[in-house]
């Protein structure tokens, strides 16, 4: 499988970067200036860039529009155990979005990075053997 890269727009990359490691099982792959850091999870890095007026992927456009963490648009990682992995994230106070929902391919639940970003964990349902 290809590596895939998410850049993901930040407000504090040195947070971002605890986050994913600390609590998402991410290595950090490198983080040469103040507003960038790469971590990896597996085939999967994110970019991590906070908006400055340098350039890079934290620039704003040409008419001006700033980059900004948040929406709804994410990734997601796949778990083992849902019920235990929202347990863990929770007593360490990591923000959850919602509550666990079922849906047709398994149990997910959103919960957001330092800066709002979204991140899934998805248990996928097990067929019965």
């Amino acid at each position: 499988m290809a590596t895939v890269t998410v850049r993901y727009i930040v407000d504090d990359v040195d947070a971002a970067i605890d986050f994913y490691t600390r609590h998402l099982g991410f290595a950090e792959v490198m983080h040469p200036a103040p507003t960038f850091a790469m971590v990896a999870h597996g085939d999967l890095r994110l970019a991590l860039s906070a908006p400055s007026g340098a350039g890079g992927g934290g620039q704003a456009m040409p008419d001006g529009t700033r980059p900004e963490p948040g929406g709804w648009n994410r990734f997601s990682l796949e778990v083992d155990d849902l019920g235990a992995a929202v347990e863990e994230l929770r007593d360490a106070g990591v923000h959850f979005r919602n509550d666990i929902v079922v849906g047709v391919g398994g149990r997910q639940i959103l919960l957001d990075d330092p800066a709002g970003n979204p991140v899934e964990l998805f248990e996928p349902s097990r067929a019965a053997g």
